[in-house]
């Protein structure tokens, strides 16, 4: 067996360093220890089992998560080769909400908080036992970025490998691929007049065929393929399918790597560093990933102590072309983003050029320079060349103005051309609920701006995702005429005119809460710009007149979160 590594003690609140001591001496060493060595031996431990680097392998796995019901296959993967390695495995559990089953109702509230709970549930597994290392098995959208934020804050050696994309769905005797925005735009369309009972039950039926995070380059497979470039996981992480058998051995290869981690001491303190944060969102640009990620890379750096500035968002936007089409935004999805090459063959066209951080170091040893010169782009449809993209600015753009002084967001790669410049007048609802009732009720007209406020982390609370009414207004055939503003969020799934994480939020007293109906606001994406048509003398007479909502949520965790939470533009952190 190699020696005791020289690792850091207790890392969750303070650091020592101690020579041969490893975190799980804590639990396993001196006479003192009996008690706790005697409920390892009631699980079934041995005294050797207990000589080796002691890891957890938290496992979000569940039977209500499409996305997490393959995670126990994985979790006895990445057990085996911890083994192999020898180490000794744990495995711990993990909350998951599925954001489409919570999508539309109360349910969504509960999303992003749990984000929060989960980096507090695995940094309380992981100090209260003792565990010298970790590994993280998330796929769904607030799991994995809770997950990054645990391991950050935690500092043990850690890598994280996740679940895989689902296949996309296809029709019987169709040749198009869909999945579940596909679901979502056929209730538009039936609400339109335009899908009867039965091509809405034949789409539903089809769009999402078995396990996987869902198929396009929506929040969860953005932030499993931006693991890679942050350097917490091995190459294939983001893009390798849910049913492929390469995901398994990648699995048993990430349980081997994590016992060399801690042997080497190589803490995510020494990977997720200001560098990868902006590696991450190079490839965030080229790729045209979720919005949702300007959420949740703030929250990880967060836990850092990396004051992440969102005007780092539009500097990369500005350097760094979109190269890929994936859905929402085009038909390929991440499936055939991994046989193009996956997230190495889409950096590939980045590296050389100034852009990336090539020293930056990963969980296999390598830097990212070397991670990618191993890879290349098998496929130029799938992911443009540099020097033809799809557009020479990235996907997402943070616009500024009078209505988003702290920023909002836009997925501008998903936004048709024609509406990348708009002026419209205000049709304003105090939430989501009021106003997919109107789109359904087909009270939107073209030209106009759906305003959705008071459905931030803290008015709504929670920040639900607005893919319902976005999804409504493309199946009706609007989504090139009119515009959602918002200071909610949205799905990854969503594409248009769709501008979310409006700062400050309504209920915090932000701009967004003095709109009244038919008020002219202005959208100019490539410039980004916010604004909204009204004197300062008539928004300072509203600005007096205005009195917040009551909170929506009194007791509970909701109504705790409410009082805690920081604004979006600040990752919606609970400080």
């Amino acid at each position: 067996m190699a020696p005791r590594p020289s690792v850091l003690k207790n890392t969750g609140n303070y650091k020592e360093k101690e020579e041969n001591i490893m975190r799980s001496d804590n639990v396993t060493k001196g006479a003192e220890r009996a008690p706790n060595r005697s409920l390892f031996y009631a699980l079934g431990y041995t005294p050797e089992d207990l000589e080796k680097p002691l890891i957890a392998v938290v496992s979000a796995h569940s039977d209500i998560v499409p996305g997490h019901m393959n995670l126990d296959k994985l979790t006895d993967a990445v057990k085996a080769g911890i083994e192999a390695a020898g180490g000794t495995p744990f495995m711990v559990p993990a909350i998951g909400v599925c954001d489409g089953i919570a999508m539309g109702h109360v349910g969504m509230k509960y999303s992003l908080a749990s984000r929060e709970l989960i980096a507090d549930s695995c940094e309380s597994m992981a100090i209260a036992h003792g565990f010298d290392g970790m590994v993280f098995i998330p796929n769904c959208d607030k799991i994995v970025p809770g997950m990054l934020m645990a391991a950050r804050r935690l500092n043990l050696p850690a890598m994280v490998v996740s679940g895989g994309p689902m296949m996309p769905g296809r029709m019987p005797g169709g040749s198009g691929d869909m999945d579940l925005n596909s679901v979502f735009e056929a209730v538009g369309a039936y609400k339109a007049g335009k899908m009867d009972d039965a091509q809405l039950n034949a789409v539903e039926s089809a769009a999402c065929p078995g396990c996987g995070s869902c198929s396009g380059m929506f929040t969860a497979n953005s932030m499993n393929c931006i693991t890679e470039v942050i350097g917490m996981a091995l190459p294939g992480n983001g893009t390798i399918a849910a049913v492929d058998a390469a995901r398994i051995r990648l699995a048993k290869k990430t349980g081997m790597r994590v016992v060399e981690l801690v042997r080497e001491g190589l803490t995510p303190e020494k990977i997720m560093t200001e560098s990868a944060f902006r590696n991450a969102l190079c490839l965030d640009m080229a790729l045209g990933c979720s919005t949702n990620t300007v959420l949740h890379l703030p929250a990880i750096a967060h836990e850092a102590g990396i004051d992440f500035d969102l005007n780092w968002v539009n500097e990369a936007s500005a350097k760094v072309p979109n190269l890929c089409h994936l859905a929402p935004a085009g038909h390929h999805h991440v499936i055939d983003l991994h046989l193009a090459g996956g997230v190495m063959g889409v950096l590939s066209e980045l590296k050389g050029r100034g852009l990336l951080d090539e020293n930056a170091l990963t969980v296999s040893g390598m830097t990212l320079g070397e991670e990618i010169s191993l890879s290349k782009n098998y496929n130029h449809e799938v992911i443009r060349p540099f020097d033809e993209p799809y557009s020479p600015t990235g996907g997402l753009m943070i616009l500024r103005g009078n209505l988003a002084p702290d920023g909002a967001v836009v997925k501008r790669s998903a936004v048709a051309k024609e509406m990348l410049v708009h002026e419209g007048p205000a049709r304003v609802f105090n939430s989501e609920d009021e106003a997919i009732a109107a789109i359904y009720a087909g009270q939107i007209k073209p030209g106009d701006v759906v305003v959705i406020r008071y459905e931030g982390p803290k008015g709504g609370p929670g920040m639900r995702e607005m893919l319902s009414p976005t999804s409504a207004i493309c199946g009706m055939g609007l989504d090139k005429e009119v515009a959602l503003i918002t200071d909610g969020r949205f799905s990854g799934a969503t594409r248009g005119a769709a501008i979310g994480h409006v700062s400050p939020e309504g209920a915090s007293g932000g701009m967004i809460g003095l709109i009244e109906e038919g008020d002219v606001i202005a959208i100019d994406i490539p410039n980004g710009k916010l604004e909204l048509k009204v004197d300062d003398a008539t928004l300072a007479k509203r600005r007096e007149a205005w009195v917040c909502p009551p909170p929506n949520v009194t007791k509970g965790y909701l109504a705790r979160y409410a009082k805690l939470v920081s604004s979006a533009n600040k990752g919606a952190v609970v400080e």
